[in-house]
């Protein structure tokens, strides 16, 4: 990574700091099966967070997200459809802008850690960019486009947490 681009994703590892805090809190909220969090003094109640067995229901998954009338209205790039794929590394999940691919990393130790909505919507949020060369991948503008999914797919609940933990972890939101 050259130091051009390295300024310009400044936030990327803020945000990846926020959205394990945010993904353990809906783990911990399934294994104690518990919806109820305390987040700065508040009580939520967390949706249920949808969870995939493959790249095939991912994929319909995506197409269903992207086929979403607000979606649509919001974001132009919605009308152009993702492929989705298994991905051979297991760390993370990726968006290739270069053919609309989102890639996925499937069953790794036991795990299917991406294979769950945080993770696409994240990565949608990146498909959705209207000028992915010239916007930072992880700044302001991402974030808000991916709260905003968050807000209205998941809930909004899971985009109050969502957004006031990048507010913790230093993220700027545009």
């Amino acid at each position: 990574m050259n130091a051009r681009t390295a300024a310009r994703d400044a936030q990327r590892s803020q945000v990846y700091d926020a959205e394990g805090l945010v993904r353990g809190m809906f783990d911990r909220a399934d294994e104690f099966d518990t919806r109820t969090v305390e987040v700065h003094g508040s009580h939520l109640t967390l949706p249920i967070e949808r969870r995939f067995g493959s790249v095939e229901s991912v994929q319909i998954y995506a197409d269903r997200v992207l086929a979403l009338n607000w979606v649509r209205a919001q974001w132009d790039r919605a009308g152009v459809p993702v492929t989705v794929r298994a991905r051979a590394g297991t760390k993370a999940a990726h968006y290739e802008s270069a053919g609309a691919v989102l890639a996925v990393p499937l069953h790794a130790g036991g795990s299917a850690w991406a294979l769950r909505e945080l993770v696409i919507l994240h990565e949608l949020a990146h498909h959705l960019d209207p000028e992915p060369a010239e916007a930072a991948p992880h700044g302001p503008e991402f974030c808000a486009r991916y709260v905003e999914l968050v807000d209205g797919v998941i809930g909004p609940e899971a985009a109050l947490l969502l957004r006031t933990t990048m507010y913790s972890c230093g993220v700027r939101i545009a």
